[in-house]
């Protein structure tokens, strides 16, 4: 009986996303990021509130938020 691998069971149009496209990096963290990260829903007020953040914290103010 022959068994096969993952590998084999794959087609051939299978491909990975990139994990630049999965994962936002600290240098491209936008307001819109940090608020999802914060549980908070995008609006004009939390939106404002993540810009000022970022400007004073920079990238490392997701990570704070970030378990």
């Amino acid at each position: 009986m022959a068994t096969s691998t993952p590998e084999e069971s794959r087609s051939s149009d299978d491909v990975c996303t990139p994990d630049a496209l999965l994962h936002s990096a600290p240098p491209r963290v936008t307001p819109e990021d940090l608020v999802m990260a914060a549980g908070r829903d995008v609006t004009p007020k939390t939106l404002e509130w993540a810009r000022r953040k970022l400007e004073s914290e920079g990238s490392a103010a997701i990570e704070k938020l970030l378990p």
